[in-house]
């Protein structure tokens, strides 16, 4: 693999050479997943800048050259630059003082390998020159990325000491990039999964829902869970689980359906809206994953019955996860728009129904009719409407 970046259009921007400009050309060195993934041949989403300059000069330099910054990690060293065609983070140089496994004490450094050195997997520190695109490949990152591997930087078992989140980092990054398996990197995330266990809720939920969100990481989280680690940071999932959610990858795929993370976190669990929802709880999930997750936990085989009628009394979302979870098609729900019942309680009070819980219960039955007919126009509704009310006299 080159030791040069391809000239991909990100690196021909011209906001960017206004942001190296303001800098100084050697101060500047594109680092981590923008080489990485252009070496890939992948898309680039977000770029990354390294610089040996103090956040306050890069602050100052960009003001001189009219870029907006805002101190997005001013206190770990990171300053992002508002630029027209998209932000990029520019970091200062860094090397840990002190970590305890959860968080690190930072001093800045002025040697680039300094900053590489305190970096998780060679395939993440990697520099390129603004101009010359060269890259500094300080630990063999292009090695292992030719040979897609997913590899710590020095010792593993340190390195994950360091920072328990890198555990979970390094599986998302081997279902991702990895093919060839780096023995000794799986050997330290089994031995220290426990570690895990005293990381914040939301830091564990973030990784885990990344890692499903990858095309197909069934192959990765069942080696998790025969490895232990899964088990510490979701102990609800068990052996089916984890066939469950490669038979729901595989029914996505069939049915062009886009990955889901909260769908493939919820194949990992029983069907249970208790553990749904004590699994949200535990992961601090916002109210709208909750939700899902919960409503996916009670599919039931009467779903696959009416694929319509579950979309309409639950919502698309959750009628397209419980198909999936059942191996069932969404073929039924491909262009159709959930209709609205088209009568209003009013109506039914103008056919002599008094006003009161009379009108809501007539309502509701005419509704559950109209559902299970497969959704008839008005005057069908109509006509069930008078059947009520011809039985009620």
């Amino acid at each position: 693999m080159s030791k040069t970046l391809p000239p991909a259009p990100w690196t021909r921007r011209d906001d960017l050479a206004r942001l190296v400009a303001a800098l100084g050309i050697e101060n500047v060195r594109w680092v981590g997943g923008a080489v990485r993934d252009t070496l890939l041949d992948i898309e680039v989403k977000d770029i990354d800048a390294a610089t040996p300059l103090l956040p306050d000069e890069v602050m100052a330099r960009c003001k001189e050259a009219d870029i907006r910054t805002v101190p997005t990690g001013i206190d770990h060293g990171t300053i992002t630059a508002i630029l027209p065609t998209g932000p990029v983070e520019v970091t200062t140089l860094r090397k840990d003082v002190s970590t305890d496994g959860r968080r690190a004490t930072v001093a800045f450094a002025s040697e680039w390998r300094d900053d590489a050195a305190r970096r998780d997997f060679t395939i993440n520190a990697l520099y390129a020159h603004p101009d010359t695109l060269e890259i500094e490949d300080y630990f063999g990152g292009i090695d292992d990325l030719a040979a897609r591997r997913v590899r710590f930087i020095g010792d593993a078992h340190q390195r994950i000491r360091e920072d328990h989140l890198r555990i979970l980092r390094y599986f998302r990054f081997q279902a991702r990039f990895g093919a060839e398996l780096d023995e000794t990197a799986e050997a330290a995330c089994a031995e220290l999964a426990e570690t895990l266990k005293g990381l914040s809720r939301e830091r564990v939920a973030m990784e885990l829902l990344s890692l499903l969100s990858l095309p197909d990481p069934s192959e990765t989280v069942a080696r998790m869970h025969r490895l232990g680690v899964l088990p510490v940071v979701l102990p609800e999932c068990c052996k089916k689980g984890v066939e469950a959610l490669k038979a729901s990858i595989e029914t996505e795929r069939r049915e062009s359906e886009a990955p889901d993370p909260i769908r493939r976190l919820a194949a990992l669990l029983p069907a249970l809206r208790p553990v749904a929802e004590t699994v949200a709880a535990r992961l601090r999930l916002s109210r709208q994953q909750r939700e899902r997750l919960t409503c996916a936990a009670e599919r039931n085989e009467g779903d696959v019955a009416d694929p319509r009628a579950l979309a309409y009394t639950e919502s698309r979302e959750c009628a397209i996860d419980r198909l999936l979870l059942q191996g069932a098609s969404t073929t039924p729900l491909r262009g159709w728009d959930i209709p609205q019942l088209p009568m209003k309680g009013g109506e039914i009070v103008q056919r002599g129904i008094a006003t009161g819980p009379e009108v809501a219960r007539t309502l509701r039955a005419v509704e559950a009719r109209w559902i299970a007919e497969g959704f008839p126009d008005r005057q069908r509704v109509e006509a069930i409407l008078q059947e009520f009310l011809q039985k009620r006299s």
